[in-house]
């Protein structure tokens, strides 16, 4: 089942319009994904507080609270400032097991005046789970939010 990622842009584009508080933007972004997305467990953020992630508005099971920069698959993308997409979790170097029932992930560095400011996570309890069109459409969501949030 391909995801209408014009259709959940626009959604976030109707309930981020005229809010720019961080908390209650990020709340939607990750209700709407759960709500969205199918086959997932997790989706939410973790923003950054110096040199470690710590757990932000998410939909799921209680998640881990605080990621070192460059652990797991949550630091590693904020630390290398990439896109991790990971077909199989449990093939990850490192990977940390906050709910046991996810087995593939992406997740997408968010940035404010080119810094990187937190990531948005996404597990989903199947093998193989994301594919490129998901990276593609969630790289718009995630620069929408980007554009819509005050960071600071």
């Amino acid at each position: 089942m391909k995801t209408d990622y014009e259709l959940l842009l626009a959604q976030l584009a109707a309930l981020t319009e005229d809010e720019d508080d961080l908390i209650a933007n990020l709340a939607n972004a990750s209700a709407l994904l759960m709500d969205t997305l199918p086959h997932l467990n997790w989706a939410g953020f973790y923003l950054r507080r110096g040199e470690e992630l710590v757990l932000g508005p998410f939909q799921g099971k209680p998640a881990c609270i605080r990621i070192p920069m460059g652990k797991g698959v949550c630091g590693t993308a904020a630390a290398r400032d990439e896109i991790q997409l990971v077909p199989n979790v449990h093939a990850f170097p490192g990977h940390i097991a906050c709910d046991s029932a996810s087995n593939s992930e992406i997740v997408l560095p968010l940035h404010f005046e080119g810094q990187v400011v937190g990531v948005l996570d996404i597990d989903s309890p199947s093998l193989n789970r994301f594919s490129q069109d998901d990276r593609e459409g969630l790289s718009r969501f995630a620069a929408m939010l980007e554009t819509a949030c005050h960071w600071r």
